[in-house]
């Protein structure tokens, strides 16, 4: 026993030793953290510099309460990506600012959809002017087959410019968009077999995730690679695969949801399976971000404070009678109320003692109540500038001059041409976008299959990238900006014609979106047209004039 007893103090008091050593250390940790944070303050207080008096200064009182944290994409955006879609597209459609945004980038941007104007790089191909003129027209004939035809949707729902228009406005919603690239029957009355799935936000998530969100903590995989919110990733940043879900993420239904793999790239063909289009405004962004949110919040407060004028210029213009009794009971005679539009106040029992607010509704109140009238100032005087203003702030954010926002432009002509130019820069810019990341790449894949199928006739194709990129160089045309002042603007762009700083092409395309070689050979077509009903108006003439000296003569006699 006293062995035992012996090892048990023995242990006890190495016991007490290790924590009194852990107390001495931590008291000397606090001893020191607080040592540190007077020298801190103490080097702020004589060392202060530059933007420390300023944007980063921690002592002002504006400053003490200032959250500014920031992290990595992952933290800043993947963590709140799902809530930022969800209330964007609440506010597309429930308010009106957002859906005017978001409507008129998409119209300008793609409007009934961007139509490709090949142009071949001859010169590189050893081709004359006329051979490339030829093909061109020939590629323009074959791509309009596919295009024009809802059969290169999977769902055939959709032809290609209106799947277009629904791929951009789902960019601008969820801040990107996904195209599955598929390859379906050889039919009859389409040779092509390319064929479009767009796949919404919300369907590329990581594997496990019940509602689609994601929960901050990466999938890590046997070989290195890691799946991130749903896009897998190489060790050295690369994107590898996408994990599509069959079905919308926290919808009911029938079927399990699967979660499908799909590689960037085909194995063989080196081309895409799949198409991510998005605007990165940082480094190491994977997803994509939605365009209205920096402004959610000041749309939000925009839509409850209009909200409110409203219904309190309803209440305002609606006229109750309430009528007091002696005995608190109806009065034969009147016609009680109305039952079309009223609000009742609840909690009053039944029907019949419910007090109704209407035009033209009659209220009879029962002994001792009575009903006191507030005063209201509603709609508010300053609603139309308080609305403009916060229509330039939101207008700002998005690069959409508040003229455009609200279709609303002044008499002014070079206010108006100024706001339309600057808001153009920003639709020129995201159609830049859309084109590289969507439709040129879309362009290229049907290219490349009508040339396999023998189609399109075009030696090397296959052989040499610089011999492809000679025969799929294109420009895409879509809406123009649109001219204010007609005349002036056709003037200036003659102008830029004669001088040299503009071509016949790039004008046709501004004024009103249209193609300068489908012009001349329009106009060839009407003048060669044109003439010849004036040939045969002057001879009708001659042969009327000689009537009429016949019939001069035949008086004469």
């Amino acid at each position: 026993m006293g062995y035992f007893s012996d090892k048990k103090r023995l242990r006890d008091t190495r016991r007490e030793l290790e924590l009194a050593q852990a107390e001495n250390q931590l008291a000397k940790t606090k001893a020191d953290t607080v040592m540190l944070d007077m020298r801190r303050e103490a080097a702020q207080r004589f060392m202060d510099s530059g933007y420390s008096h300023g944007g980063a200064s921690t002592t002002d009182t504006w400053a003490k309460q200032y959250d500014s944290e920031s992290l990595s994409p992952k933290s800043d955006i993947e963590l709140n990506r799902k809530i930022l879609r969800e209330r964007t597209r609440d506010l597309k459609m429930n308010a009106p600012i957002a859906t005017a945004a978001i409507n008129s980038t998409r119209t300008s941007c793609v409007g009934s959809g961007l139509m490709p104007k090949p142009k071949i790089d001859y010169e590189f191909l050893g081709m004359t002017k006329e051979e490339s003129i030829q093909l061109q027209r020939k590629i323009k004939k074959e791509f309009a087959v596919w295009a024009d035809s809802t059969l290169c949707d999977v769902c055939d729902l959709n032809n290609f410019y209106e799947l277009q228009q629904i791929a951009f406005s789902d960019w601008l919603q969820n801040g990107e968009e996904f195209v599955l690239i598929e390859y379906g029957e050889k039919l009859g009355h389409m040779p092509y077999q390319l064929r479009l799935r767009l796949v919404s936000a919300d369907r590329v998530s990581t594997p496990d995730s019940v509602d689609g969100d994601y929960d901050g903590y990466d999938r890590d995989l046997p070989n290195g690679n890691v799946i991130m919110n749903g896009v897998e990733i190489d060790q050295k940043g690369k994107v590898v695969a996408y994990y599509v879900c069959s079905n919308f993420p926290g919808e009911y239904s029938s079927k399990n949801p699967k979660l499908i793999r799909v590689l960037m790239w085909g194995r063989r063909t080196g081309n895409p399976n799949i198409l991510h289009f998005f605007n990165a405004d940082i480094a190491e962004q994977y997803r994509g971000v939605p365009f209205l949110a920096p402004v959610i919040t000041t749309i939000k407060q925009v839509t409850r404070y209009t909200e409110a004028e409203i219904m309190a210029a309803v209440i305002n213009s609606m006229f109750a009678i309430f009528v007091n009794t002696e005995d608190g009971g109806d009065m034969d005679g009147f016609g009680g109320e109305d039952e079309e539009d009223g609000w009742h106040v609840p909690g009053r029992g039944d029907k019949g003692d419910e007090l109704r607010l209407g035009t033209g509704i009659i209220n009879f109140l029962k002994k001792g109540e009575s009903v006191t009238p507030v005063e209201s100032a509603h709609p508010s005087g300053n609603y139309d500038a308080f609305l403009q203003s916060m229509a330039n702030m939101v207008g700002a954010a998005l690069e959409v001059a508040p003229e455009v926002l609200m279709k609303r432009f002044t008499k002014n002509f070079s206010a108006s041409k100024g706001a339309l130019n600057e808001t153009w820069r920003s639709f020129s810019m995201r159609r830049k976008w859309f084109v590289d990341d969507f439709c040129q790449q879309v362009y290229e894949m049907w290219f490349a299959e009508a040339v396999g199928m023998g189609r399109i006739h075009a030696p090397g194709f296959f052989a040499d990238p610089l011999i492809r990129k000679s025969y799929v160089n294109a420009t895409w045309t879509g809406p123009a900006q649109g001219c204010l002042d007609p005349l002036k603007e056709v003037n200036a762009a003659v102008m830029r014609i004669v001088n040299g700083l503009s071509t016949h092409e790039d004008e046709c395309a501004a004024i009103n979106g249209s193609n300068f070689e489908d012009n001349v050979r329009t106009l060839v077509n009407e003048n060669e047209r044109l003439a010849e009903a004036n040939g045969i108006l002057s001879m009708n003439d001659r042969d009327m004039s000689s009537v009429d000296e016949e019939d001069e003569d035949d008086e004469k006699d």
